[in-house]
């Protein structure tokens, strides 16, 4: 008996360990080996997935459509002396909502003309009698007059930055995707009051706290907008944005002596602004960003400008065409009929330039409106995409719909927007 190996492998049971190791070496059941090498996933959380690829905000509007829509709506806004533009501007919101997809999903607009007419009538209820107070008590005390302008500027600059804050309350409210509608708390006298303190200090930097108010605005604004439960919020700061266009600062002044260079310099600082804002959203865990270059705005607003001129100039040779004729069919010289104020006395001269500046107003309103809106609009979408859309996919409904005053605010001192 060998007495090493039996010390090595005792018997257990009466059975010889050594037959058991030797039938493993010679594979002779194969079963026992591969028994032996499994290896067993220690129990634990299953690994996270990877995160989804970004999804692309697309955007499917006709040019051709939108540009007749805008024709359309800026007649009959000539037609009926500018109230027609509450349903021009909710058509176009409409379309533009309607053409943006996310997902796969559009947006839905559910605003309505005879809200926005009507929180203008309200707003106008409001702003007429200051407007009287400040023309009456010119009248009065004229040597009142410059002293009383300060008051009714900082009035209507606290009024405005109102509206603004109530006029985009307002569009979050009738804007649904995939049946869920946004909403926006907070207060409109509380975002009026930062701005003002904000304005103050750009001033008082000339201009170089810009940055800081935008990131500080904005983030008042996101932090009480919300997609049914979730909440939004804004990460852009000032420093990042004043590192993107800190020369622009510097190198605006001289925008004001060379007039060409201004389209370009304002095109540069929209481009960068929008870019930083849309890397700046947040709603919920949703995020947003946008590789838009900082040259995407130049044709734009070049395109403007060059529209500006042509129908300047067009406005020009139809009056002085239309005064020629109006001298030869008169028999009055030239001399005589502008002479002094003879020429607003002339009715056919008054009726002339009456259709020819509605005629100019009605084609800018078309070219803005194309291009600073609808063209704008297409070439930011191109840029933007969205991070985790899942977070968004089980969102419930909240929030209350807000009133159409913020609008009428913003259009009765010209500060609204889409």
């Amino acid at each position: 008996m060998d007495w090493n190996r039996a010390k090595s492998n005792p018997a257990v049971l009466g059975i010889d360990q050594s037959r058991i190791y030797s039938l493993i070496a010679t594979d002779r059941h194969p079963e026992v080996a591969a028994v032996n090498d499994m290896q067993w996933t220690p129990i634990g959380s299953e690994p996270i997935p990877p995160p989804l690829p970004p999804t692309r905000v697309e955007f499917s509007g006709n040019r051709t459509e939108f540009r007749k829509m805008a024709t359309k709506g800026a007649m009959l806004e000539l037609v009926t002396f500018g109230f027609y533009r509450f349903w021009l501007v909710t058509d176009i919101r409409r379309h533009l909502w309607a053409h943006t997809a996310i997902d796969g999903d559009a947006a839905e607009y559910t605003g309505r003309a005879k809200e926005l007419l009507v929180g203008f009538l309200f707003a106008l209820a409001i702003l007429v009698p200051i407007y009287l107070a400040y023309f009456l008590i010119g009248i009065e005390f004229e040597r009142w007059q410059g002293f009383a302008s300060t008051p009714l500027f900082i009035g209507f600059y606290a009024f405005g930055q109102f509206a603004i804050f109530r006029a985009r309350r307002y569009r979050l409210t009738r804007t649904v995707w995939r049946g869920v509608r946004f909403w926006m708390d907070g207060s409109g006298w509380a975002y009026s009051f930062r701005a003002m303190a904000w304005g103050l200090l750009v001033l008082l930097t000339l201009g170089l706290a810009l940055p800081w108010r935008a990131a500080a605005l904005e983030r008042y604004k996101m932090q009480h907008s919300h997609y049914g439960d979730l909440t939004g919020d804004f990460e852009g700061d000032g420093w990042t944005f004043f590192k993107r266009a800190w020369w622009l600062w510097l190198l605006s002044p001289i925008a004001l002596f060379v007039f060409p260079l201004a389209p370009f310099f304002y095109a540069e600082f929209k481009a960068r602004e929008w870019r930083w804002w849309l890397d700046g959203i947040r709603i919920g865990g949703v995020s947003l960003s946008s590789n838009l270059p900082h040259d995407a705005f130049y044709g734009l607003y070049w395109k403007v400008v060059g529209w500006w001129m042509l129908l300047t100039v067009a406005f020009a040779v139809y009056m002085g065409g239309g005064s020629l004729l109006l001298v030869q069919l008169s028999g009055v010289s030239a001399e005589e009929i502008f002479a002094g104020d003879n020429a607003t006395k002339s009715i056919p001269m008054v009726v002339m330039m009456v259709i020819g500046y509605f005629a100019l107003a009605l084609a800018i309103n078309i070219v803005m409106r194309v291009y600073l809106q609808r063209d704008l609009w297409a070439k930011v979408l191109e840029t933007v995409e969205v991070h985790d859309i899942a977070a968004a996919a089980d969102v419930r409904g909240s929030g209350q719909l807000a009133s159409a005053l913020g609008e009428g605010f913003a259009d009765g001192l010209d500060v609204a927007g889409f």
